[in-house]
């Protein structure tokens, strides 16, 4: 008879709802306590959908001494259930589009006070919240929990509505601000959020948080780790596995592990792995969620091209650095999980960054594309089918002429390195195809521009702001194919001549070897 598998919990970020419905929980109370002995005042950013809501749920519980819905988990014996009043504050469902921030907050501040029958006299944002916080604590200090801090400026970062994005920094600036003078009533105080706002900000009167956003210890309290993928998801892992299961879990893997804020544990996005169980199909489930438009519309304007995003070295300095008034594209891609930590160098403190696996790879690029033509999706999904089949099956001449067309319909400005430039949406083109492909890679005598692997064959490219021909010149003086000569693969040389005058394609040459 088959085990009855656990449901999945898609969406759900109530720890109640999720213990009692019998659906899986994967067990990050041992990370819980661990904060709740080592420290008092925290923050944690992560990316949306990572389960921060879930995470901030479980600690309300905890603190409210619900037992019964520990029992069997990590933390269950270790401490001593004492209850504490909790605030409980959710950005992320504040309904201050519909009624005003300062008004969504005193909501809330009111809200919390009829649950535990009290009244607030005072009217301004800031010394209600001292008020409630000092009547909360009469018996005991208070626990603080704030999810989704940074969703009511976050959500106005245009340049239409950054006004919007000002007023609000200050009025939660207002509201933090009566907690320093207020520690001796709080217990515990934990906050979370996508971004950390830099200079003048909500965090110039948090000075005394700890941000452990890469600290090592708590880097995988979000997200799941590869063995808890095989322990928690072991029966859905076989139901879509069968004789597969290795090959099911090394595809699940590229297409939804590698996020890491530590440069040495890897996590995948329990979002994705959730929608992926539930409907055995690999999508683009989490970037499809809500990528902001003004990401992708300044990478565009800043020419950022993907392959910069590539193996990118930064300071540690740069991934804290979030200023409403100077936005800057790596800090923004880091923390909203589009790019993610693959080393650390501890002796120069140095990260080395990169896309996290193939769901964002190739969805950045399809949506980075698609701006560059004029945000037309669909029009570009339908060439680049297209030209996938015709590289599978070595018919160049299609290949190029659909090039050709696609690079026509490309919005073509901010062109300082033309041949950067061209050679940048080349690649860019490519990595949408679903190939590996290799660029400016090191051999004896240069670089080679590009190279990309089929199933059969293997291209040796090289772009140049003139003639095919001379591009083909370069890699035969060059050799630049020789060392792939003792692959099993047929080897094709394309050399590409690109007009800076009609901003396309201007002849090419291919060679069979």
């Amino acid at each position: 008879m088959t085990k009855k598998l656990k449901k999945l919990p898609v969406g759900i970020q109530d720890f109640c709802k999720l213990i009692e419905g019998n659906y899986i929980y994967v067990d990050k109370t041992k990370y819980i306590y661990d904060l709740i002995e080592n420290g008092s005042y925290y923050f944690l950013s992560r990316p949306r959908r990572f389960g921060k809501s879930l995470l901030v749920n479980t600690m309300a519980e905890l603190f409210r001494a619900n037992k019964k819905l520990f029992k069997g988990l990590w933390i269950e014996d270790k401490i001593d259930w004492k209850q504490h009043p909790v605030l409980h504050f959710d950005f992320s469902h504040a309904g201050y589009k519909d009624i005003g921030l300062e008004a969504a907050i005193k909501y809330m501040i009111n809200n919390i006070a009829e649950k535990y029958d009290i009244k607030i006299k005072n009217t301004g944002v800031g010394l209600s919240f001292e008020e409630l916080i000092k009547k909360l604590s009469e018996k005991n200090p208070v626990v603080i929990l704030v999810d989704e801090y940074d969703k009511p400026i976050i959500d106005y970062l245009d340049k239409k509505n950054i006004h919007k994005a000002h007023e609000h920094r200050e009025i939660l600036k207002n509201f933090y601000s009566v907690l320093k003078g207020n520690d001796a009533h709080i217990r515990f105080f934990f906050m979370t959020g996508v971004s950390k706002f830099s200079k003048v900000s909500v965090f110039s009167d948090l000075n005394n948080l700890n941000d452990i956003t890469v600290h090592k210890r708590y880097s995988s309290m979000l997200g799941y780790t590869q063995k808890e993928i095989e322990h928690y998801f072991d029966g859905y892992l076989d139901l879509y596995g069968k004789k597969q299961k290795k090959e099911l879990v090394d595809n699940i893997r590229k297409w939804y592990d590698g996020y890491s804020w530590d440069g040495e544990n890897t996590l995948y996005n329990p979002f994705s792995v959730l929608r992926f169980f539930d409907s055995g199909e690999f999508e683009n489930y989490w970037f499809a969620t809500g990528t902001p438009t003004f990401l992708i519309k300044l990478a565009r304007e800043r020419a950022f091209y993907l392959k910069d995003l590539e193996n990118l070295k930064v300071q540690h300095i740069a991934l804290d650095k979030f200023n409403i008034d100077e936005l800057e594209l790596i800090p923004l891609l880091f923390q909203t999980g589009y790019l993610t930590i693959h080393e650390y160098d501890t002796k120069r403190n140095i990260y080395t960054l990169g896309f996290p696996n193939r769901e964002v790879d190739n969805a950045f690029a399809n949506y980075l594309l698609a701006e560059f033509n004029r945000g037309n999706v669909s029009d570009t999904n339908a060439i680049i089918t297209g030209m996938s089949l015709y590289l599978e099956n070595a018919d160049i001449e299609e290949f190029m002429e659909n090039f050709k067309s696609l690079f026509a319909g490309l919005s073509h400005y901010n062109i300082d390195k033309k041949e950067k430039y061209f050679h940048s949406m080349f690649h860019l083109i490519i990595k949408m195809l679903g190939y590996i492909v290799d660029s400016e890679v090191s051999v004896i005598k240069g670089r080679i521009d590009s190279v990309i692997r089929t199933e059969k064959y293997i291209y040796i490219i090289e772009f140049k702001l003139g003639t095919a021909k001379q591009a083909m010149a370069q890699i035969k003086e060059k050799q630049y194919h020789q060392q792939y000569l003792s692959e099993k693969k047929t080897v094709y040389l394309l050399a590409i001549g690109f007009d800076a005058k009609k901003k396309n394609v201007g002849d090419y040459l291919v060679e069979k070897i």
